[in-house]
């Protein structure tokens, strides 16, 4: 089988699994609301989605300081890539958060049916007002139930092939401000070495994801909201060009991108340690010298 024909049929599969899992979460979300439990739809639907994916597409998640998610309330922000956030989701989502959605996707056979079910946030981006009401009763609910919101504040997803992050929307900071809830800035690393349509990219490998330490804004103003995205935007950016891109497998195809970043960063990694080893074996000289 070629390369691209191997790509088709995976895209494929992963849909399948996507729409298996949707199902799933329709009937969770049911199940969960009639029992009173609506709030771990969404939790237990994310981590059946985490391990279908695992073991029928070969993509795994690995975090590092996910112990920082035990303490809500807190909005989580992470980067926006593709439709692998999902997957990221997946394995990290904790009991009792919940996500913001475009309004259009609430009519989506099965994976609309599920997030209305389960208490998904929509947000109508043709009425601000009404897109504001809906974030308010979020912020309501997260306080006063201990739960968690989950925001992408780049607003849509980047696709991208390098690592970079789109500018980030205020409406999560504001969110945060308002209700001096904590933020926890996520980072996570690029994907597009495990699927990427442009380049005919769908791999199996491992997404590697970073929740950094919490944010308090018990402090943070109205007026200070941009200067703080501004600066959390550098933040993230940084990590995500130390973290760099998810490890893959090449079945199908690598983006030129990160080729160029794995050689790079080859290079960088032999020069430091041709630069230690220079420098033990001046330091064992002088010493014999002495």
């Amino acid at each position: 089988m070629s390369n691209v024909a191997l790509y088709y049929a995976r895209v494929v599969l992963a849909v399948v699994v996507l729409m298996v899992s949707a199902a799933y979460g329709t009937l969770a979300s049911i199940v969960c609301t009639l029992i009173g439990k609506q709030h771990l739809a969404q939790y237990t639907t994310a981590r059946f989605y985490y391990y279908a994916m695992k073991w029928v597409m070969g993509i795994d998640v690995k975090v590092i300081g996910e112990e920082k998610l035990q303490n809500k309330p807190f909005i989580a922000v992470s980067n926006h890539q593709s439709t692998l956030d999902i997957l990221m989701l997946g394995r990290m989502f904790p009991p009792g958060c919940t996500i913001t959605a475009k309004t259009s996707l609430k009519w989506v056979p099965f994976l609309g049916w599920f997030m209305a079910l389960s208490g998904t946030y929509f947000l109508n981006r043709s009425n601000r007002k009404q897109s504001v009401d809906t974030l308010n009763d979020g912020l309501r609910n997260i306080k006063e139930k201990k739960r968690a919101l989950w925001i992408f504040p780049e607003g849509t997803r980047s696709y991208s092939t390098d690592l970079k992050l789109l500018p980030f929307k205020k409406g999560a900071f504001h969110l945060a401000q308002q209700g001096k809830i904590p933020i926890v800035p996520i980072v996570v690393s690029n994907t597009s070495t495990l699927m990427n349509s442009k380049n005919k990219v769908f791999n199996r490998g491992v997404i590697t994801v970073k929740v950094m330490d919490p944010i308090s804004t018990e402090e943070l103003t109205p007026e200070g909201v941009s200067k703080f995205s501004e600066e959390l935007h550098d933040k993230m950016f940084a990590e995500l060009k130390t973290i760099g891109y998810s490890k893959a497998i090449n079945d199908t195809n690598i983006p030129a991108e990160a080729i160029a970043f794995e050689k790079a960063h080859e290079t960088e990694s032999v020069a430091a340690s041709d630069e230690k080893t220079t420098a033990s074996a001046a330091s064992g000289s002088s010493l014999h010298q002495e």
